[in-house]
């Protein structure tokens, strides 16, 4: 098998690892961390992380094997098929508003960012605006090549996030993780509830798994894909609260990119590591942005198959601006990814789950 040979909107099995974690890694990254130390005691936020990667790896498994019991057919198709066309119009106008509000979520979190730490002196609306230009030049193209981009993107993601731990491995300090175990587990839950938002971005594999050549295999890959960013927010987790204690943890607006300021790169090579930290940080809001609007579109194209794609870019991309420029405030952020986090549950969890269950109780299965 040759993993990234493409043909025309094909992709092997293993690239439904690359965007599963694309999906998943995220502005949750920076902000996880407090959360996760605003509801649990000391270190313990990291049984949180492990419930809700098991409730994350359970469903992806349940998405992947209903996508793959209908190979090489599209999302609508399989679902009118199911639970009838009516049905399934529904469903697919609640992707695409649950999509479109995410990348309206994910540019506006950008935004704030990037105005906080780099652009002081810019306009938030603006840096909004030409974010979200470049995704939509993005998902303009070829759907491949926005798959390539997040290949190319992920591993350097990866690699910068792991400099930052060892930068402040020299900060750390072990007794902030201790005593342990010493949460309840109402908090405990409550702790997986907040962690499962970040590592629940799986449903849109409904419409990728229709180009994947080896769909059967597909499942095991899309599992790998939630150890990568699973992995990736324990560590950090665990460096915030032994760098910063649980408490002050819990207090800062963006807790990772507080790690990024505290890193010191050897020689005063580079005077400001977030600056780069935050810039390579970028690619990663950009995958999942340039994802989640693909899906949208895919959505919306479903329902109007004669629609030019340009058409429904020029459509999406105003609406998807004012659901990001709507909050007036952090607050009201905070508010927005709340209510997306009950629409999350029913496309991750719910949806998925019935589907699969009504197919196997009627028989119903694609050609292989």
């Amino acid at each position: 098998m040759r993993p990234f040979d493409y043909g025309d909107e094909e992709i092997g099995e293993v690239e439904i690892l690359f965007i599963v974690a694309s999906f998943m890694i995220a502005v949750g990254v920076l902000t996880l961390p407090r959360q996760l130390a605003g509801t649990t005691a000391f270190s313990d936020g990291w049984v949180s992380l492990l419930i809700a990667g098991s409730f994350s790896t359970f469903f992806i498994w349940i998405t992947a094997k209903l996508a793959a019991r209908f190979p090489n057919q599209s999302f609508f198709t399989f679902a009118s098929s199911i639970c009838s066309k009516p049905i399934a119009t529904v469903i697919m106008l609640w992707f695409a508003a649950y999509y479109a509000t995410l990348a309206g979520y994910e540019t506006r979190v950008i935004a704030i960012i990037a105005k906080q730490y780099l652009f002081d002196q810019t306009p938030i609306e603006v840096i909004a605006l030409l974010f979200l230009l470049v995704v939509v030049y993005a998902v303009s193209g070829t759907r491949v090549g926005i798959i390539r981009l997040n290949i190319l993107f992920l591993p350097i993601i990866l690699v910068i996030a792991l400099l930052l731990m060892l930068l402040d491995i020299q900060y750390f300090e072990t007794k902030n993780l201790t005593p342990v175990f010493t949460t309840s587990w109402e908090r405990y839950l409550k702790g997986a509830k907040e962690c499962f938002f970040a590592l629940s971005g799986f449903s849109g594999l409904l419409f990728y798994m229709r180009f994947v050549k080896r769909p059967k295999k597909a499942p095991k890959f899309a599992i790998y894909g939630v150890f990568i960013p699973l992995g990736l927010y324990l560590l950090l987790y665990l460096m915030a609260i032994g760098v910063f204690n649980a408490d002050t943890t819990s207090t800062l607006v963006y807790p990772t990119v507080e790690l990024a300021k505290e890193a010191e790169v050897p020689g005063g090579f580079l005077g400001r590591f977030e600056s780069l930290f935050f810039t390579i940080w970028i690619m990663a809001i950009f995958n999942t942005t340039s994802l989640a609007y693909d899906v949208a579109l895919m959505a919306v194209n479903s329902l109007f198959q004669k629609v030019k794609k340009i058409t429904i870019i020029f459509v999406l991309t105003p609406i998807i601006y004012l659901i990001a420029m709507f909050p007036q405030d952090l607050t009201e952020v905070d508010k927005l990814s709340k209510y997306m986090n009950v629409s999350n549950a029913g496309l991750a969890i719910f949806l998925p789950s019935v589907l699969l269950l009504l197919a196997k109780v009627r028989g119903i299965k694609g050609n292989d």
